[in-house]
């Protein structure tokens, strides 16, 4: 059902929606030709509203060498060919704004591929007025602070041209020169990048690398003082043109560095919640759900009442390490039960349903989790139907093969054959198409995906209390169990969820300002009431979600 009016206008539109992340050139191919496009996406949207989304964060669909799927930019202001063109994107966004979607796109703002003119032409003499866009130096030894995010391709940040007879510095790969972002004409371009994609009906961007803008000596190239600047700034752009539009920064760092980009409601509108992400499944893997209670507390405070965390499980990348100490890494890796050639860089490249060993009940719990936190949800295409990875894909393609539309030979992907597939389906037999398809999951009750669509349902409907700030952790004792209470005007919501491998039981009082008489929107094993005391049983993996009406209003909730 498209969304109401007055929430599209909304400028907190995103508080009570959930986002769905899909690359165009893996999600579904309209023509045949192997390549998944934009057309192909307009295809789905029908699907995408049923599942109960309410927004779209497309991956980079512009022109592109495809070396970093799209990530490495060698045009910025036309649609890749081989996805469509940009009409196919205003029929697109048309479509998807009449059914109540938005659509988000992705802002690549530190660097270009090596293949952009911007780069051939600052290559071909120190005297160019495009030399000055990028990082060059005679020795290569300059910003020795910044760590090296690849170290499994590349040894250093710098790499010799022999057409410009410098180096030039990269953050990632090397085919990926890094901006300079000290150029006022960068800054200016990068701009005009934004501009023109919401010109085109863009309802915002996740902004990719946010930290790594600028360079100083000294330091370690990362959250500085400057990045924050640009930011603001475009946010303050963003406003003032495009009113309504959103930004969601990618910014991995420790809970200060990334509170920080908020900057009191003047920055991003949306923060990726990185801090929370690796301690859900280190909470997981431990059955001790504490650390995330820990986490929720230290970050949440810090967000504006008009601005809220995106948070996520899985995504495009792999899933980041970085923050664990060597012994919590240790822990994941027994428990997790992961093979060796999962793991790359800073983290392992492995989806959601590999990653909790196939089990569907693992899947929804963690999913439901992040659907209850105050902010906005983001799900990776096919978490929904348990979708698998190819480990013996290079880099993070191992999670970027063609959605499983149906159980035939190209996945429903496409029309074309399996070997002329832009990249090969997933075949480890419990994740593969004859086992995890849309099709058939639609028709079965009992399935992930159907099961999946009930919860988002139930989140839709009471978006009010969801979409709210107001938060409250649960003492349950000593079990695997994480509880909160999320509050609106006329109800509470418990939300109780069993990280144990075994079913547990417990109790708590309930608030005096609540009635007494709960009802179950997700049901666990049994709740009762008696006097002021709730008593629940959730299964393995279980979660309930119950609602309790507050005191002073003796009705339904609307």
């Amino acid at each position: 059902m498209p969304a109401p009016e007055s929430d599209l206008r909304s400028p907190e539109w995103f508080r009570s929606v959930v986002f769905y992340e899909l690359p165009v050139r893996t999600f579904f191919d309209s023509n045949g030709d192997g390549i998944g496009d934009l057309p192909g996406v307009l295809e789905k949207l029908d699907y995408l509203v049923d599942l109960g989304v309410g927004a779209i964060w497309l991956l980079p669909f512009y022109k592109s060498p495809w070396r970093d799927d799209g990530y490495d930019i060698s045009d910025h202001f036309t649609v890749d060919p081989r996805l469509g063109t940009i009409d196919d994107l205003d029929r697109l966004v048309e479509a998807a704004h009449g059914r109540g979607l938005r659509i988000i796109g992705d802002l690549v703002a530190n660097h270009v591929s090596d293949e952009h003119p911007w780069f051939q032409e600052a290559r071909k003499s120190r005297d160019s007025p495009k030399r000055s866009w990028f990082l060059w130096s005679d020795t290569g030894t300059e910003f020795s602070g910044a760590r090296v995010i690849f170290p499994d391709y590349e040894k250093s940040n710098w790499t010799w041209d022999d057409v410009a007879g410098q180096y030039y510095f990269h953050r990632f790969f090397h085919w990926q020169p890094d901006l300079n972002y000290d150029t006022s004409a960068v800054r200016a371009e990068i701009l005009n990048f934004a501009r023109f994609w919401l010109g085109h009906g863009l309802d915002g961007f996740r902004c990719d690398a946010v930290p790594y803008l600028y360079k100083r000596e000294g330091t370690t190239c990362a959250h500085l003082p400057e990045v924050h600047q640009f930011f603001q700034d475009l946010r303050g752009m963003m406003d003032a043109e495009f009113p309504g539009t959103v930004i969601v920064s990618e910014a991995n760092g420790t809970i200060a560095e990334t509170v920080a980009y908020f900057d009191r409601s003047h920055e991003f509108q949306m923060v990726m919640e990185f801090p929370l992400m690796p301690n859900l499944f280190l909470g997981f893997a431990e059955r001790n759900p504490r650390r995330i209670l820990d986490v929720l507390r230290a970050t949440l405070p810090g967000v504006p009442t008009d601005c809220g965390w995106a948070y996520f499980l899985r995504n495009h990348d792999e899933l980041s390490l970085e923050r664990m100490s060597e012994s919590e890494r240790a822990v994941f890796f027994r428990e997790m039960s992961l093979p060796s050639d999962a793991r790359i860089h800073n983290g392992v490249r492995r989806r959601l349903a590999p990653l909790l060993g196939g089990d569907d009940q693992s899947v929804l719990m963690l999913t439901s989790l992040i659907l209850a936190l105050p902010g906005a949800p983001f799900l990776y295409y096919g978490d929904e139907i348990g979708m698998g990875d190819r480990v013996d894909l290079p880099d993070r393609d191992a999670v970027r093969t063609p959605m499983q539309w149906a159980n035939d030979p190209s996945a429903g992907f496409s029309r074309a054959p399996p070997s002329s597939l832009t990249r090969p389906l997933v075949v480890e037999p419990a994740f593969a198409p004859s086992r995890r398809n849309v099709a058939d999951e639609e028709s079965q009750a009992n399935s992930l995906l159907s099961r999946m669509r009930t919860v988002l349902r139930v989140r839709a409907a009471h978006a009010t209390v969801f979409s709210s700030d107001r938060f409250e952790g649960v003492d349950v004792g000593d079990r695997p169990v994480l509880g909160f209470w999320r509050a609106g005007s006329e109800y509470q919501i418990l939300c109780l969820y069993n990280f144990g491998a075994e079913p547990s039981t417990g109790q708590l009082e309930l608030p005096g300002s609540l009635w007494a008489s709960p009802v179950e929107l997700v049901r666990g094993q049994g709740s009762t009431v008696s006097g002021r005391t709730f008593r629940f049983r959730l299964a393995p993996r279980g979660f309930a979600w119950t609602l309790f009406l507050t005191r002073r209003e003796r009705g339904a909730p609307a």
